[in-house]
């Protein structure tokens, strides 16, 4: 089966080889806030600055047409950027997706609801409006017997009662639906994948900084392998989520595979804080572990070690070997890993076709949601029978083409 990264490549390069390219897909993007080096301005920036967010660089075949904000900092560049370029700015999401007319007047949305200043819930997690903004848009959907492609940033939603409605109301209105972290598009050190079909048995991951924003990154990391393995996803049985010793001791009694553990940090070695002979116990002094039991048996276990390292690595078991790969970001403008992720929801936009599993995105969601709940539980397991939805993934990474040079993050 053709990967999406080739088909991509191929719609890219058919000028090229004499067929005539489509015309842009006209986007609508919604977002929480604009500001330099937001989610939004990586992401909707490349529509109006080429990948490489300078003017400079290769642009996707989409055509930014109108945009929203939901919030205006004094720190907002879109304002400026889009009257450059001739954007609209509207006050309303509806607006937004009909042009002013009434009429459904955009070929895809890009909801990009990350940042900003919003409350957070009670385990933790940033209460970004996803559903409300979502739900301004299924009101046009609604309102005109239509729909188009949706891109939703990162999770569906803080808690899993609104990213299943998400997911949901996306079906009932025959949009198709995309969500997710640039993580799974990444860079892999050493280039490693599961071969599809492999019988798993455990995977450990490593992370750092915030379990809500990074902590998410890392499931996704996890979970674009882990529905790879023998019968696809099937569901998840619980999430536990450990804090400080009690980390090291489910390593010490081997709730979590040590030698997996060990083997997660090998690729890291470039980038961890320098060691000396100080084990991770002695550098990671508040860690935490998310340990994500699935109905099949497999297990997976993700540890953010601040203090630690600084990156994302994940190793596993596959059919009695052991792999190992680190996800590798550019941590500076212009941030490429995100080009590969406007790749496929370009590929969406044109195709009408999900280029991953929006289901992939709900268990993220979910399972971050459950670990959250028994973190302030004190670790005790949280039961989620009500992630057994199964899905089979089509989608297979490649590795990208190296990225330019990146310039420093303050630099606009």
């Amino acid at each position: 089966m053709r990967t999406a990264f080739l088909a991509i490549c191929m719609m890219l390069l058919a000028g090229c080889a004499g067929v005539t390219k489509p015309p842009p897909k006209r986007i609508a993007a919604i977002v929480t806030e604009y500001r330099h080096n937001s989610h939004a301005d990586v992401i909707v920036g490349r529509l109006v600055e080429s990948h490489t967010l300078d003017g400079k660089g290769e642009f996707p075949n989409l055509k930014l047409v109108s945009l929203y904000t939901d919030q205006v900092p004094s720190s907002d560049t879109s304002r400026e950027l889009m009257q450059q370029n001739g954007v609209p700015i509207f006050t309303n999401i509806a607006n937004a997706l009909t042009l002013g007319t009434g009429k459904l007047a955009v070929d895809g949305v890009l909801l990009v609801a990350e940042h900003g200043n919003y409350p957070k819930n009670e385990t933790g997690n940033v209460i970004y409006p996803k559903r409300r903004l979502f739900e301004a848009v299924a009101k046009v959907f609604r309102a005109n017997n239509a729909s188009v492609p949706v891109f939703c940033d990162k999770h569906l939603s803080d808690n899993w009662r609104d990213a299943k409605w998400l997911y949901d109301t996306a079906h009932e209105l025959k949009s198709p639906l995309m969500a997710g972290s640039s993580l799974p598009t990444l860079w892999r050190r050493p280039p490693a994948d599961v071969r599809r079909g492999a019988n798993l048995t455990q995977m450990v991951a490593i992370s750092y900084h915030t379990l809500d924003a990074y902590g998410f990154h890392a499931l996704e990391m996890v979970q674009c392998l882990a529905e790879r393995r023998a019968g696809g996803e099937t569901g998840v049985r619980q999430v536990r989520c450990l804090s400080g010793n009690a980390v090291w001791e489910a390593v010490a009694n081997g709730t979590i595979d040590e030698g997996l553990l060990q083997a997660a940090v090998v690729p890291l070695e470039g980038s961890l804080v320098k060691r000396g002979n100080r084990s991770l116990m002695e550098l990671a002094k508040e860690p935490t572990a998310m340990i994500v039991d699935y109905r099949d048996g497999f297990r997976a276990s993700i540890l953010t070690l601040n203090g630690a390292v600084n990156e994302w690595s994940v190793a596993w078991h596959e059919d009695g070997d052991t792999k190992a790969t680190m996800f590798w970001t550019q941590e500076a403008r212009p941030f490429m890993h995100f080009t590969y992720l406007v790749k496929g929801t370009e590929q969406m936009f044109h195709t009408g076709k999900p280029s991953w599993p929006a289901e992939r995105t709900l268990y993220t969601s979910a399972i971050l949601d459950a670990a959250l709940i028994s973190l302030k539980r004190g670790g005790t397991a949280v039961p989620t029978p009500y992630l057994d939805i199964p899905y089979q993934p089509d989608w297979n990474w490649q590795q990208p083409p190296p990225p330019p040079p990146g310039r420093p993050i303050h630099e606009k």
